[in-house]
């Protein structure tokens, strides 16, 4: 079977408002981050299948023949959705040889990969390939980039088994897949993240899948039709956290100051909703500096809010006090306790004012990107409409 050359892309997540109140019911808004993982697949007749991960330098090559004996079952074709098959997960652990649970990066790209290569091609013939991955998203630092992989994997894969259409056309850089494909991506694209992560929320994969910004509430994810696209600062202050860890404090911490914790939180999904509502807005009529205005003040409070929670970290107030010293505004964004911060930059900041910014976190030892919000979900691509460096790294997988 000789499957189809092509190359897609998918976002990484950003948590805009609602952090560790969406744990308790609260309204939480994830937005698509600018920072895109980029997946190229390449048909071969070697007999392999290869997996090219430069990020991490990792190549793995696998025979057919070897891939065919895990599936001593008979497989019926798995286009449509199923629970996920516990015991191809478990032969696949025995194949990479993980038996003791404990997953780097490199196995769990590995597992994810082969769970939905062999359930989608395993009915038929399985084609020799090359899947090579570049990511511009730092891997453990709550930024979706996980996600952004499956939703890779499960575009590019469905795509060479023919479950979805490719619509891209002659002379287009980019193209999106209808909505009912999206449903189909976003659905393996879960699967992918359960092998990775056990019970994620669906909240990575969904930003992955259709960008822009989702509103996220007791289960239920809802993506927005329209947001504005938002420049901002990404800075990663690379103190290393525990997102179980956080979670569990400000549990205790609201077990412990109900009557002070509760109405914080009422606060801060009030927060939510009023910057859904400005961005709703920003997208009906002309944007003004009130509008960022607003946003600025609710990034202080939510910021404010989170630190109260006890989730701030003393890299985070350095963020906070070199943007502000700037006039820019920042939060923390996702777990806290060190991790990532947003910065919102308005249209008209100079740039001399953005480069200084970055320079000074830099000089502070983080690593900063200018970068956006609310751009779109997973892209098929024309080799045209990426970055020359990155195709180059794809190529020479």
């Amino acid at each position: 079977m000789k499957v189809p050359d092509l190359i897609v892309s998918a976002p990484g997540k950003a948590i805009l408002h609602g952090e560790h109140a969406v744990v308790h019911g609260k309204v939480a808004l994830a937005v698509s981050l600018n920072l895109r993982t980029y997946m190229k697949l390449k048909s071969t007749n070697n007999g392999k299948v290869s997996v090219c991960l430069p990020n991490i330098n990792a190549f793995l090559s696998w025979d057919l023949k070897d891939l065919k004996a895990i599936l001593t079952y008979s497989s019926d074709n798995r286009v449509e959705v199923k629970r996920l098959d516990t015991e191809l997960v478990k032969r696949l652990h025995y194949f990479v040889g993980v038996t003791n649970g404990n997953l780097d990066t490199c196995n769990m790209a590995t597992l994810s990969f082969l769970y939905i290569y062999l359930s989608l091609f395993g009915a038929g013939g399985l084609p020799s390939m090359t899947v090579s991955v570049w990511s511009e998203l730092p891997t453990g630092a709550g930024l979706g980039s996980s996600a952004a992989y499956s939703v890779c994997l499960a575009a590019a894969l469905l795509s060479a088994s023919g479950a979805i259409s490719s619509q891209l056309k002659e002379g287009d850089y980019t193209s999106r897949w209808s909505q009912e494909d999206l449903e189909l991506i976003n659905s393996w694209a879960f699967q992918g993240e359960m092998i990775i992560h056990g019970s994620p929320s669906g909240v990575d994969n969904a930003v992955g899948t259709w960008g822009g910004m989702l509103r996220f509430l007791a289960g239920k994810i809802i993506p927005l039709s329209r947001v504005p696209l938002l420049r901002i600062l990404l800075t990663n202050t690379k103190v290393p956290r525990s997102t179980k860890v956080l979670v569990a404090k400000v549990k205790d911490k609201i077990n412990k100051f109900p009557s002070i914790m509760n109405p914080l939180l009422d606060s801060v999904d009030a927060i939510s909703c009023s910057c859904e509502k400005v961005l709703i807005d920003m997208t009906c009529q002309p944007i003004t500096g009130e509008h960022y205005s607003i946003l600025e003040e609710l990034i202080d409070i939510n910021q404010h809010h989170l630190n109260v929670m006890g989730v701030g970290h003393p890299a985070l107030d350095v963020v906070c006090r070199v943007t502000l010293a700037r006039g820019l505004h920042s939060k923390l964004t996702g777990a806290g306790g060190g991790g990532c911060s947003i910065t919102l930059l308005r249209p008209e900041t100079d740039t001399s004012v953005v480069q200084s910014t970055v320079q000074e976190l830099k000089d502070c030892g983080f690593d900063c990107w200018e970068t956006s919000i609310g751009g779109p979900g997973v892209l098929e691509h024309s080799p045209l409409s990426i970055r020359e460096d990155i195709v180059r790294i794809l190529n020479s997988c």
